[in-house]
């Protein structure tokens, strides 16, 4: 009734000539368009590694660990909190490559400031390939550096071989409330035509960005994620997608983000329903905390999301390890 906006002429045109109604940049998509396409996702895929003993299986009743996902900072014993440099972004791919609990490289581990914007995508991607024979994600701060990511891959893995089972799994973020922006949809776009397998998450701040009511979110949440992965169906029919959610609280007294809350457990689990009612593999949890250095407050709110991620049985587990504040 009320559509979610897309910010890419191409995916508006890409929708509308597959029955979407379009009406400037808001989409509207029925249950049974929404039903057809979302069917032609796969129930699980496998993603490639470099060393095929460390391919993981997405979906089913596989469950994959995977290291933190953008911090622009980092903390040590010896130098506080400071910003991260490509040193550390190395150094948490080796750690990550190290731990038999994580199964996955991870994408920007950390945020390498030391490095100009429009490069530093490839560092990080030659990190992963280098220092990890684990699986990896791929760049999606655009179009061009997502089809950088995926050459990459085709120079490691084969440019056939990437096609017959996806060799990236990169993270597409949804501008909540009911909204693509122009970035995230230029990296979609390159990696369905491409097959890559892609995790489409919306980011929910429950009482900023969504409504505060659990049932009100996941609403919310259930709308965005299905008409991103609807996108990548009509572009690549039988495109890897992975159903993700990222929710959680705001604390109305100071706008601040609330980690392990009852209300965002609750959804987590409600979400990883909604996924296996759509026959898709799910992505959520992880280990989070508000916490600004490793103490108990951190260890219990950590506790608190990961416990349910365990029980709902996520299948892909992002920021499994290295949250702070």
């Amino acid at each position: 009734e009320i559509g979610i906006d897309f910010y890419d002429d191409e995916a508006l045109a890409v929708l509308a000539a597959h029955g979407a109604v379009v009406k400037g940049s808001t989409v509207f998509l029925d249950r049974k368009l929404v039903a057809e396409y979302v069917g032609m996702a796969p129930a699980q895929f496998t993603q490639l590694a470099r060393n095929p003993a460390r391919s993981v299986v997405i979906g089913g009743k596989h469950v994959t660990f995977a290291p933190v996902y953008g911090p622009p900072y980092v903390y040590d014993l010896a130098r506080g909190r400071r910003e991260a440099t490509l040193g550390d972004f190395e150094n948490f791919v080796k750690l990550a490559y190290l731990s038999p609990y994580i199964h996955h490289s991870g994408g920007t581990v950390v945020e390498p400031t030391d490095l100009p914007t429009h490069t530093r995508h490839l560092d990080m991607v030659y990190s992963h390939v280098k220092y990890s024979d684990k699986p990896f994600m791929g760049s999606v701060t655009s179009g061009p550096n997502a089809a950088d990511s995926v050459r990459m891959a085709e120079i490691l893995y084969g440019a056939d071989a990437i096609r017959r089972e996806p060799a990236l799994l990169s993270l597409i973020n949804i501008s909540s409330p009911r909204r693509l922006d122009d970035r995230m949809l230029s990296a979609l776009k390159v990696y369905a035509k491409a097959r890559q397998a892609m995790i489409i998450t919306p980011f929910i701040l429950s009482g900023a960005m969504a409504p505060a009511a659990v049932g009100g979110t996941l609403a919310q949440l259930n709308a965005e994620a299905l008409a991103g992965i609807v996108l990548t169906q009509m572009i690549e029919p039988g495109t890897p997608v992975v159903y993700g959610a990222f929710q959680t609280n705001v604390d109305l007294q100071s706008g601040a983000p609330v980690f392990g809350s009852p209300e965002s457990q609750i959804a987590l689990i409600v979400s990883a329903q909604l996924a296996r009612l759509h026959g898709l593999p799910f992505r959520s949890g992880g280990m989070f905390t508000s916490s600004k250095i490793a103490d108990a407050q951190g260890a219990y709110e950590s506790v608190q999301v990961m416990l349910p991620t365990v029980l709902a049985r996520v299948n892909f587990v992002l920021h499994a390890a290295g949250w702070l504040e």
